[in-house]
């Protein structure tokens, strides 16, 4: 590492800030600042705009740090703006204390753009006094170690993660919640309680937004196992870690609450937040009664068990999983599909079909929506794929499973399928779920005659193998495998084509693919090149020109299908879809 800092340039404050008719930098209130104060500083380079969201967030942050850093007077930040006008620059530069590049100097800010690199902002560059580049990365380790992250250099940094590296070592409740100025947490009316009064017990810790969706839907079923916990004499408690910003609307939500919480906009939120690398909410961390984590996230597990997951210990999750494996061998079409009264799907019309008159049958469970383009894409395949399956075995039926958010929308994309459905709003649908751990759309899960899972891949089986996929067993699959091994047998092992002119392309057994043919997903057998990444379906690449003719015709017809099915989804999919991103070929929750 010392190396590599050697060989960085040191960049002269003087050059790099100023041009030929500026020698100064300004402050917000106006005041020119000459370059030269700079000498012997650390300098942040603050490359950030008001109109970008992550900026808007890091900024309090980055001000934090410098203010506590302020006395020192060995460290500086100047802002480099991504503005695009005057006005927008000086309301967002009005909160910071620090010096900037003027606005109207673009030459400047397009030259430090790119002499550092920035693809992206908020970006953080920071320099010794020397001028030389510490690191880049200046926005992950404020967040991640605020101001003690100073004075920024390799070694500290280092230094920084081997000390979280011991304290996970030596872990225990009083490190994670107290600080030098608190030893307490508090309840919901102000009351401290210290924090060596909860050492010995099993601890929830609660990290929560009050006022976020999925937050207001978990906080009744834990405040439900709280009470049943306390009723029943247990050793446990729960201390909310609270991440929201506004103390009207907290205060207001944890009058309802019955445990503990760190104080809000306590700097030990953030730092748990690093510490346990937070990656959803809400986020239930479990910590044994000598302090040690058992567990980095419940939430899910107390969503589907409840109150029979305490203690959370690693005895505790075998023995539900063994009595998870007795539910799935055991499982049946109206194990799932009948809850108390509702014991029926619907068809066209709204007419009732009762669960029972499909005892017996295949069943593909389709998770789907209409604001979910992917899911648009899909459903012209799956549509030709029942028709066909549909016709040589009666025995077959698809349910949607919608993820609309409101009635309209159901009706309007139901009415393209040909098939049953949960009607719109069913509370069947959380805990289908939840069984089926659905976490992208579109998605398919198969259940053969007996009601058990025979995949939940049958979303990608459709995609390559269409109607041939039925049943969508292993047995089938593997049988179309050892078709398309004998077909191989049979075929060339390298083509060149007009299609790809550069290399020969070599017959190879593929994972997955995307074909630069057809442009769709592929997987086994591809004609490939290597050098170039470029993929062919044995049918593209054998088929000829006709056949090439007729799949693009195909092609064009599937989009034909999506469009058709997107009517005015448009806004439809930039309003409704809160709390899940579409990348790519699936819709996944937030």
């Amino acid at each position: 590492m010392e190396d590599q800092l050697k060989e960085v340039p040191a960049h002269d404050f003087q050059s790099l800030l100023c041009s030929p008719e500026r020698d100064f930098l300004i402050r917000n209130n106006g005041d020119e600042v000459k370059v030269e104060s700079l000498k012997g500083k650390k300098v942040g380079l603050y490359f950030s705009a008001s109109w970008c969201g992550p900026c808007q967030s890091f900024t309090p942050n980055l001000v934090e740090v410098y203010n506590e850093l302020l006395s020192d007077g060995k460290f500086e930040v100047v802002f480099v703006s991504a503005d695009q006008d005057d006005e927008s620059f000086n309301k967002y530069f009005s909160k910071m204390p620090w010096l900037a590049i003027p606005f109207s100097d673009y030459e400047t800010r397009d030259r430090l753009d790119k002499l550092f690199d920035v693809s992206g902002i908020p970006h953080l560059v920071i320099l010794d006094e020397n001028g030389k580049e510490l690191t880049n990365e200046g926005v992950g380790i404020i967040r991640e170690h605020g101001v003690e992250g100073y004075p920024f250099t390799p070694e500290r940094i280092e230094e920084l993660k081997e000390k979280e590296e011991e304290a996970k070592r030596n872990q225990t409740l009083k490190s994670l919640l107290v600080t030098p100025s608190r030893d307490y947490v508090i309840t919901f009316d102000g009351k401290k309680v210290p924090v060596v009064e909860l050492e010995g017990k099993t601890i929830l810790l609660y990290f929560s937004l009050v006022a976020y969706r999925k937050c207001l839907a978990f906080t009744p079923k834990l405040v439900e196992i709280y009470q049943e916990l306390t009723k029943e004499g247990e050793n446990f408690e729960i201390v909310m870690i609270p991440l929201d910003k506004e103390e009207p609307s907290f205060k207001q939500a944890f009058e309802g609450m019955p445990w503990l919480s760190l104080p809000l906009l306590d700097k030990t939120c953030e730092k748990l937040v690093r510490y346990f690398e937070l990656s959803s909410l809400p986020t239930v961390v479990v910590i044994g009664p000598d302090g040690k984590t058992l567990h980095p996230n419940v939430a899910e597990v107390i969503e589907e068990h409840g109150r029979k997951a305490y203690p959370f210990t690693p005895e505790k999750f075998a023995e539900i999983e063994e009595l998870e494996k007795i539910k799935r061998e055991s499982q049946t079409l109206e194990s799932i599909l009948v809850s108390e009264d509702c014991n029926f799907v619907i068809g066209k019309d709204g007419v009732k079909v009762q669960v029972s008159d499909l005892v017996g049958k295949n069943i593909l469970l389709y998770f789907s929506a209409h604001w979910c383009p992917p899911c648009r894409a899909f459903l012209p395949k799956l549509i030709e794929a029942y028709h066909e399956i549909k016709a040589k075995d009666d025995n077959f039926e698809v349910i949607f499973v919608s993820s609309d958010k409101d009635q309209t929308s159901f009706n309007e994309f139901f009415s393209t399928m040909p098939w049953l459905a949960l009607p719109f709003g069913d509370k069947r649908k959380e805990s289908l779920g939840r069984l089926f751990k659905i976490r992208g759309i579109p998605m398919l899960v198969a259940l053969g005659p007996t009601g058990k899972t025979v995949t939940t891949e049958a979303r990608h089986l459709i995609a390559y193998h269409g109607a041939n996929a039925y049943p969508f067993t292993e047995e089938r699959i593997k049988e179309i495998e050892e078709q398309y091994e004998k077909m191989a047998e049979e075929w060339p092992k390298k083509v060149k084509l007009a299609l790809h002119e550069e290399h020969e392309l070599v017959l190879t057994k593929r994972v997955g693919y995307n074909c630069d043919g057809c442009n769709k997903f592929g997987q086994g057998w591809s004609f490939w090149c290597n050098k170039c990444d470029f993929d062919l379906h044995p049918n593209c690449a054998l088929g000829g020109e006709d056949k090439d003719k007729d799949k693009d015709k195909d092609k064009n017809k599937d989009k034909d299908g999506a469009e058709e099915l997107k009517g005015n989804g448009e806004d439809e999919e930039k309003n409704t879809n809160e709390g899940w991103t579409c990348d790519g070929d699936v819709c996944y929750k937030a």
